[in-house]
């Protein structure tokens, strides 16, 4: 394999909403490639302004930039203009050199580069060892911060907020669409969405979802009449905001605005994140109620449904009891933590040649 080939492969592995992978790879040289990205923002309300694609796309460089110092080079970025792109912030483009660093460390994290996962389930209540809560807040580098928000009576907290949280996913037909596409029923692994045995729901309630995810008809008949969302919001969000050391902020030390911000917030993020597998602590992102946040703050609503507005605002206000008011405004990412043992179900990506624009072929075939 060659340098590129190596840090390519390892670049695939970063996180992205529902598993989307949304970005593809143009080789140019043997050491030059290009960064084809996109967002969801269109077809995926929780892709506010195309910002938590642009954290993926960050996650995406840090890997990048890892995987780089195992092949003694050093990744050099360079973003540049979409040709016949309108909205430069929802088409991204990045050029990558990699220049020869003879004295460059191998970078320990991209070791666990393949092992970071999601951990749905429940997870020790056990508090973070002091070492490696600082581990963690020297990860994020020195233009992000964490804010921590532990013990079981703010668990607790969190755990009503996530509760009511849920509800406003399960009962908004706009979300149903990405709620259907995303899950690949029956599997243990799945190359572009989330298996359904990696969500967190035991076998009964797998089989009711299954059945009502069929349609958005039947959703609204159990949500209506069978209390359809209390299974789903009690296994996926009360118990696992119980069960786990503490829930966690990464805040900018100023405020994000620019697609530049929210692409530095992601590579904080996979700094964070492999900490965390290296250390062996999981994490289960947590990122609606900030997106819900997010469109109550723009004064827009993702909804024509009656009342999901007012929840919005009800949840955003149930929010900021947890931090400071400049916290919620620099917040770029939510999550949980714990000590336990990684997921046996879980995403896996796409093959390298599937992320590989048809240039690369070409490419490959003039070599």
């Amino acid at each position: 394999m060659s340098p590129l080939e190596y840090i390519l492969d390892k670049a695939r592995w970063a996180p992205s909403g529902d598993n989307v992978q949304n970005w593809r790879f143009e080789v140019v040289s043997e050491d030059a490639f290009i960064i084809r990205a996109f967002d969801t923002r269109d077809t995926v309300i929780y892709d506010f302004d195309g910002r938590p694609s642009q954290i993926a796309l960050g996650a995406l460089l840090e890997n990048i930039s890892l995987a780089a110092s195992h092949q003694q080079r050093q990744a050099e970025f360079l973003r540049i203009d979409n040709d016949n792109q309108q909205d430069n912030s929802r088409a991204i483009s990045y050029q990558v050199r990699l220049l020869p660093a003879d004295t460059c460390t191998a970078h320990p994290l991209a070791a666990e580069i393949e092992k970071r996962s999601v951990q749905r389930r429940a997870l020790s209540t056990r508090a973070l060892q002091p070492e490696h809560q600082l581990a963690l807040e020297q990860a994020v580098g020195d233009h992000f911060t964490v804010c921590w928000v532990g013990g079981w009576r703010q668990r607790w907290k969190m755990a009503k907020l996530l509760w009511s949280n849920a509800r406003i996913r399960l009962t908004m037909p706009e979300a149903f669409p990405t709620h259907k596409k995303v899950i690949d029923w029956g599997k243990q692994y799945s190359d572009d969405r989330i298996p359904d045995q990696a969500i967190g729901m035991d076998k009964l309630g797998l089989l009711l979802m299954r059945w009502a995810m069929h349609s958005w008809q039947r959703v609204n008949w159990m949500n209506r009449y069978m209390a359809g969302t209390w299974l789903p919001r009690l296994q996926l969000d009360l118990i696992p905001a119980l069960f786990c050391a503490t829930h966690f902020m990464i805040v900018a030390k100023k405020e994000p605005q620019t697609v530049e911000d929210f692409v530095a917030a992601g590579r904080s993020l996979q700094r964070f994140w492999l900490t965390a597998t290296q250390l062996g602590i999981q994490l289960q992102p947590e990122m609606t109620p900030l997106i819900f946040n997010w469109y109550v703050k723009a004064g827009r609503t993702c909804s024509a449904t009656v009342g999901i507005q007012e929840q919005m605002q009800d949840l955003q206000q149930n929010l900021a009891a947890f931090c400071h008011p400049s916290i919620l405004k620099n917040a770029c990412f939510m999550g949980r933590v714990g000590y336990g043992k990684p997921a046996r179900s879980r995403s896996l990506r796409l093959k390298l040649h599937d992320l590989c624009l048809p240039s690369t072929a070409r490419h490959k075939n003039a070599d």
